[in-house]
């Protein structure tokens, strides 16, 4: 899988902080110590990041609005619902119909109106 140059050097600066505690795994996502990410990890780090946005309650979000983000750009950019389920790691097409399709539209309204505040469009 290709990754931005940004993702894989992320973690440089972990590693450094880390010092001798740093364990390589040889991971994309790793935790402050380079062990495998958890769901708490991986909740931490995603408020930490939110709670530098301006106008946004950081401990009402979850990673899970990017994935329903994400879905949501896509399938509005008429990206086919069949690589949409590829992209998110579904094996059948109905899966992403059913879970994402239909209930997306007040969360990326929600979503998009506070990227517009972030990025200032």
């Amino acid at each position: 899988m290709s990754w931005p140059g940004c993702s894989v050097d992320g973690s440089s600066g972990r590693r450094e902080a880390a010092g001798v505690d740093w364990l390589e795994n040889g991971l994309v996502f790793n935790s402050e110590v380079g062990t495998p990410m958890d769901a708490a990890n991986v909740r931490h780090a995603f408020r930490h990041a939110l709670g530098k946005a301006e106008g946004i309650e950081a401990a009402e979000w979850t990673p899970r609005e990017l994935r329903h983000s994400f879905v949501s750009l896509l399938s509005d950019h008429d990206v086919p619902v069949e690589e949409i389920a590829k992209l998110v790691g579904h094996s059948a097409m109905a899966t992403t119909e059913k879970v994402y399709r239909k209930q997306i539209r007040p969360v990326i309204q929600t979503g998009a109106k506070a990227m517009d505040r972030i990025f200032g469009a």
